[in-house]
């Protein structure tokens, strides 16, 4: 979750509810010191929407997170045929079906595809099949997130690149802040350093959620709270 921790270890369906009623105990034993809300990040593939439908409703989310994860054996074994660049494409169109789907509140860290062959990434030549991605997910009016944790990997810079992220303003899509923080010194890492970067593009405000909708923060309240 945005912020706080966001783990790649993958949950079992026979977990869920141990994980729901886990969160439950911690916003009754935090209750009036921290607010503390249950979402979830959730994997989009192509056919899987009705599984998915049906798994976000088993709770009452504050917040889902939809997610594309190149690197996964599973993702990989469906999509990737040897061509590189067809695959990187393949994942930006994902995320427009996802954000069509109307399954998710936000889609994580887009373009974390660039680490799984940083050799051979190129953004400028990518770029016109991202921006017709990005229109896509512009018409269906979900947030993307800005996720900290990119400056660890292998292309060190947030999620997306500075570069989309200005595509991204054009078309007026809400941004949610993300450290993706495994471990708990993460908790809102380098936020101070992103919301100067939406600020430096243009961006006002970031947005937030609770109970499946958005709001909306001005980056000079933000940044105050911070500092």
């Amino acid at each position: 979750m945005p912020g706080g921790f966001s783990a790649h270890v993958r949950m079992a369906p026979e977990q869920f509810d141990t994980y729901v009623q886990m969160v439950k105990r911690t916003m009754e034993d935090f209750r009036g010191r921290v607010d503390v809300l249950l979402g979830m990040e959730s994997d989009y593939l192509p056919g899987a929407e009705e599984w998915l439908r049906k798994l976000h409703a088993r709770a009452e989310f504050h917040y889902i997170l939809g997610s594309v994860h190149p690197q996964i054996d599973e993702y990989r074994e469906l999509y990737f045929t040897g061509d590189v660049v067809e695959f990187q494409r393949t994942y930006f169109t994902h995320l427009a079906q996802a954000a069509e789907s109307g399954l998710f509140d936000c889609l994580s860290h887009p373009d974390l595809v660039k680490n799984e062959s940083p050799e051979d990434w190129d953004l400028a030549a990518l770029m016109p099949h991202i921006r017709l991605c990005l229109d896509r997910i512009a018409a269906t009016g979900i947030a993307m997130e800005l996720n900290t944790s990119g400056v660890l990997k292998a292309i060190q810079e947030m999620n997306p690149a500075p570069d989309i992220l200005r595509e991204i303003h054009a078309r007026k899509i809400p941004v949610v802040l993300g450290a993706d923080a495994h471990i708990s010194s993460r908790v809102g890492d380098r936020y101070e350093e992103a919301l100067v970067l939406l600020q430096g593009i243009g961006f006002e405000s970031v947005s937030c959620f609770r109970e499946r909708k958005r709001r909306e923060i001005p980056i000079a309240q933000a940044l105050a709270s911070l500092r």
